[in-house]
C-alpha cells in the first residue's frame, strides 16, 4: 500500500529501507484515486517513535493512504522538537472544518492524573466531539481508548496493584465480526499501563461489542455496534524494541519496575525480544481500514457527516 506522507518526514528513511511503499505529495497529485485520509492523533512524547511504529502498521493494505499528523495545542511538547511539530503537525484549529475517513487517538504517559487535571483534556473532548461527527470511524489507543470511553460513556478507568507490562494472550470472541477476521483462537499483544478501563461497565452496556480479552490484561479489544469506534486497550502498533526501552529507561531512573513478562528469552534481558504479535496487529489495522473505514465512508468527503450513524 502507498502511504502518503509529507516528504522530508526524518521516519520516511526507515520506511523505505524497510520497503514500506511511500508516495510523496507530488506522485501522489497525479494519481486520480480518492486517498483514504486517515488522521493521527499523537499524544505520545516520543512523537517520531511513534509515527514510525504506526505508520507500518498501516502499511499492508493496497488501499492510498493520505496521513495527517495531529498533536495538541494546549500542551508544551519536551521530546520532540517544535520545528517538526510545525512542519509535519496540524492542529485541531487545522482541522476542525475538515472531514476525515479515520482517526487514530494514541495513548499517553498521564493515565494517573484524573481525566480533567490532563493540561489538554479541554482540547482533547473538542476533538472527541468533532470525531462523532466528521470521522467514519475512530480508533482509540490505550489512554486514549480509557479516555473516549470515560468521556462518552462514563466509563471510569480503575488504577492497577502494580503496572501491566509485558505480551499477553488474548483470545477473540464474535470470530464473524470483520475486525477479527483472520485471527487465531488466541493472539498477543503489548501492554504497559498501570490503569484499565472499568471492564464490567463495558459488559453491561450493550453499545458495546468485545471482541478479544485475557485473563491478565482484562478487555483488549471492543467496539460500538456500528463500526464508528474502535476500542484497544493496549499498544499493538509497538515494535520489538519497545518495551526494551521502557524497562531500561525505567530502571535507569531507579524506578521499580518488574521484567516485561513473555517478553524476553528465558527472562534474560540480554537477549533479543521475540516479536510474536506484528502479525495479528497488521491484520487488525487492515481489518480496520478495509471494513470500517474504507468500505463505509462515501466517496465525496464532504458527505461524511451526513452517512455517519
Amino acid at each position: 500500500m502507498p502511504i502518503r506522507t509529507q516528504a522530508n518526514m526524518p521516519v520516511n528513511d526507515i520506511l523505505e529501507k524497510e520497503n514500506i511503499f511511500l508516495m510523496d505529495e507530488n506522485r501522489a497529485m497525479h494519481q486520480d484515486i480518492r486517498p483514504i485520509e486517515i488522521g493521527i492523533l499523537n499524544l505520545m512524547p516520543l512523537k517520531e517513535d511513534t509515527e514510525l511504529a504506526l505508520l507500518r502498521s498501516l502499511s499492508n493494505t493496497p488501499l492510498q493512504i493520505d496521513v495527517t499528523f495531529l498533536c495538541t495545542k494546549s500542551h508544551m511538547a519536551t521530546h520532540t522538537s517544535m520545528s517538526h511539530l510545525n512542519k509535519f503537525y496540524e492542529t485541531y484549529d487545522d482541522i476542525k472544518e475538515k472531514t476525515l475517513d479515520g482517526l487514530i487517538v494514541t495513548g499517553a504517559p498521564v493515565e494517573l492524573l484524573p481525566f480533567e487535571d490532563v493540561d489538554y483534556w479541554d482540547e482533547l473532548t473538542k476533538i472527541f466531539d468533532w470525531a462523532k461527527e466528521n470521522v467514519t470511524s475512530t480508533l482509540f489507543l490505550c489512554w486514549g481508548a480509557q479516555a473516549a470511553l470515560y468521556y462518552y460513556y462514563g466509563i471510569r478507568k480503575i488504577t492497577l496493584p502494580k503496572k501491566l507490562f509485558g505480551v499477553y494472550p488474548h483470545r477473540v470472541s464474535h470470530r464473524k465480526v470483520p475486525l477479527v477476521r483472520g485471527f487465531d483462537d488466541i493472539f498477543w499483544a503489548p501492554h504497559s499501563r498501570n490503569t484499565r478501563a472499568d471492564d464490567d461497565a463495558i459488559r453491561k452496556d450493550d453499545r458495546f461489542i468485545i471482541l478479544a480479552e485475557s485473563r491478565e490484561a482484562g478487555i483488549f479489544l471492543a467496539m460500538t455496534k456500528d463500526g464508528s469506534e474502535i476500542y484497544v486497550m493496549g499498544h499493538p502498533e509497538y515494535d520489538r524494541m519497545t518495551l526494551d526501552k521502557e524497562y531500561k529507561r525505567d530502571k535507569a531512573k531507579g524506578i521499580k519496575i518488574d521484567l516485561p513478562v513473555n517478553y524476553y528469552p528465558n527472562n534474560d534481558v540480554n537477549q533479543k525480544p521475540l516479536l510474536q504479535w506484528r502479525g495479528h496487529a497488521n491484520t487488525l489495522y487492515t481489518n480496520w481500514l478495509n471494513y470500517y473505514v474504507y468500505q463505509n465512508t462515501p466517496y465525496e468527503m464532504n458527505h461524511i457527516k451526513k452517512n455517519l450513524r
